[in-house]
C-alpha cells in the first residue's frame, strides 16, 4: 500500500508538537516485550499483561480518532509490535482519522529475515518510527536485526530515529550500523537520538542520578502538556510511565471507560493549576508559592521527583488554592 502523504516529522519537529499543550497523545498499547532488556523503564516482561478487553480499547481509539486537537499520536509499550491485533487496528482507524502516526519500537520483528505483511502496512501507516539500540537491546536484537529494521523503515517512507542511551560507544555503533544499512548518506534517512537514562522500571536498579539541582532552577516541563492514555482506560497527565504503573501522586492518573470520560480525564489535567504552572510558567514560579518555596533551594535528581513532592505537598482536600489559579493564569502559554 502506499502512505498517504504527510509533511516528514524529524525528532525536534516532534518536540515542537509535544509543546504544544493538547496537540499529541501518547498510546501505551501494551506492557508485553519479549526483548528483557536490564534498564526496561516500565519493567516490561515476556509475559506482562497486554489488552484484554477489546471493546474498551475501540472505545480508546474513538476517542484518540475524533480529538481533532491530537494531530500527533505515538504509540509505545513495552514492544507494540507483540500486540498485533491491537497495533493493526490502532494504526487503521489512527490513520483514516488523519492523525500522524510516531511509533517507538525495538526492531525485534525484524528478526525474521522477511517482514511480515501486517507489519510493513503499519510501518507504512507512520510518520516515524523511533528505533531503540543500545548495549542492553544488542544483547537481544542483533547487529543484522537492527539493519533489517532500519531498511524496511526506510522503505515504508517513514522518517527514522535511532535512540539509545547517551554514551560515546552507543553513537558510534548506531552511526556504524546506519552506515551498514545505507551507506554514507544515511544521514538523509535517520537520524540519532541519545537519552539519559531512566531510573524507572529496572531502570532504578542501575542508576543512580544524583540530585545536585535546586528546584527553582528547573525550567517548564512540556511533558505535562499532554496527556497519555494505556490500554486498560488509564489515562495519566504526563509521561512518566512510573505514574501510568501506579506510582507516584494519584493527581496525575485517572481512570475512565467512554470517550467521554477519557476526554474529561485530559481536560482536567489540562485545566489543573498546579499542572498548568509547572508546564507554562515552570518549577522556578512553582517554588514561589509559599507552600513551596523551600523546595527552591532543595536539590533534586530530576524535575519528576521535584513534581511528585510539589504535587504531595498541595494534595488536599478544601477550596481551589486561589494563589496557584492566579499562578496559573499570568503564566499560561502563548497560543501557537
Amino acid at each position: 500500500m502506499t502512505r498517504a502523504a504527510s509533511p516528514r516529522l524529524d525528532h525536534a519537529a516532534i518536540e515542537r508538537v509535544r509543546a504544544r499543550r493538547g496537540r499529541s497523545i501518547l498510546l501505551f498499547l501494551t506492557d508485553r516485550c519479549p526483548v528483557g532488556c536490564a534498564h526496561c523503564s516500565v519493567d516490561s516482561r515476556g509475559n506482562s499483561p497486554t489488552i484484554a478487553d477489546f471493546d474498551l480499547f475501540g472505545r480508546i481509539l474513538d476517542w484518540i480518532a475524533r480529538e481533532d486537537a491530537f494531530d500527533v499520536v505515538a504509540i509505545s509499550g513495552g514492544e507494540p509490535f507483540v500486540e498485533r491485533r491491537g497495533l493493526t487496528l490502532a494504526c487503521d482507524r489512527l490513520a483514516a482519522a488523519g492523525k500522524r502516526i510516531v511509533l517507538f519500537t525495538s526492531g525485534v520483528w525484524a528478526r525474521q529475515a522477511r517482514t511480515p505483511a501486517w507489519t510493513r502496512r503499519v510501518l507504512e501507516q507512520s510518520t516515524t518510527v523511533y528505533l531503540s539500540t543500545d548495549a542492553f537491546h544488542m544483547s537481544h536484537v542483533t547487529g543484522d536485526d537492527f539493519v533489517r529494521a532500519a531498511r524496511q523503515v526506510a522503505t515504508s517512507g517513514a522518517w527514522l530515529v535511532v535512540q539509545g542511551l547517551d554514551d560515546a560507544t552507543t553513537r558510534r555503533r548506531i552511526e556504524e550500523l546506519l552506515a551498514r544499512a545505507f551507506g554514507p548518506e544515511w544521514p538523509a534517512r535517520a537520524e540519532v537520538n541519545l537519552n539519559a537514562p531512566l531510573a524507572n522500571g529496572r531502570g532504578a536498579a542501575l542508576f543512580f542520578p544524583p540530585a545536585h539541582t535546586p528546584g527553582a532552577d528547573f525550567g517548564p516541563c512540556a511533558l505535562v502538556r499532554n496527556p497519555m492514555v494505556r490500554y486498560d482506560g488509564t489515562v495519566v497527565g504526563c509521561c512518566n510511565e512510573d505514574v501510568l504503573m501506579g506510582r507516584g501522586p494519584a493527581r496525575l492518573r485517572r481512570r475512565a471507560e467512554t470517550a467521554q470520560g477519557f476526554a474529561e480525564a485530559a481536560r482536567a489535567f489540562h485545566d489543573d493549576p498546579l499542572l498548568r504552572v509547572i508546564g507554562d510558567s515552570g518549577f522556578g514560579a512553582l517554588t514561589r508559592h509559599p507552600r513551596l518555596n523551600d523546595l527552591g533551594d532543595a536539590c533534586f535528581a530530576n524535575n519528576c521527583d521535584l513534581c511528585w513532592k510539589a504535587l504531595d505537598r498541595m494534595e488536599g482536600r478544601g477550596p481551589p488554592d486561589r494563589l496557584m489559579s492566579a499562578m496559573a493564569a499570568l503564566g499560561q502559554e502563548t497560543p501557537q
